[in-house]
């Protein structure tokens, strides 16, 4: 119901498959994180109280993103910080993808419609390094 893709002991993503329900409130990620993936399910009649956030300074290091699967079926390759090819991952509707470190590919394998959120403004280039994929017939699709 949730994988924690690792390299070296380094959490390098975080998938929610659309099958996880527990009760409460449930974060997936570890504090050190510039973005955090929290699930939570609540009863009707739960109160959360009104609340605003308030200014507090961060210092984020990598872009980090998380998407949402909303329809459709996509493959993503992962890579360590050299753009080595690793493994990879499938992910279904309703499954949601924390993408921490290291790098990432993608190949659409079902029309797909999905929800980006990262840390903005996008930075164009500078955001991002451009290197070739791994070739679909040698993508290592782990379970």
């Amino acid at each position: 119901m949730v994988d924690y893709i690792k390299n070296k002991d380094v959490l390098m993503a975080v998938i929610v498959r659309r099958s996880f329900s527990e009760p409460g409130i449930h974060f997936f990620t570890p504090d050190e994180l510039s973005q955090q993936l929290a699930y939570m399910r609540h009863p009707a009649g739960k109160i959360i109280e009104p609340h605003l956030h308030t200014p507090v300074p961060r210092e984020v290091q990598y872009t980090q993103e998380a998407l949402v699967i909303k329809r459709g079926k996509l493959r993503v390759d992962f890579y360590d910080e050299q753009c080595c090819y690793l493994e990879s991952r499938i992910l279904d509707a309703g499954d949601v993808i924390l993408l921490a470190v290291g790098g990432h590919g993608f190949e659409v394998l079902e029309e797909i419609e999905m929800i980006e959120v990262k840390q903005g403004p996008y930075a164009g280039d500078r955001d991002k390094q451009r290197f070739p994929g791994v070739p679909a017939d040698h993508a290592k699709v782990m379970k």
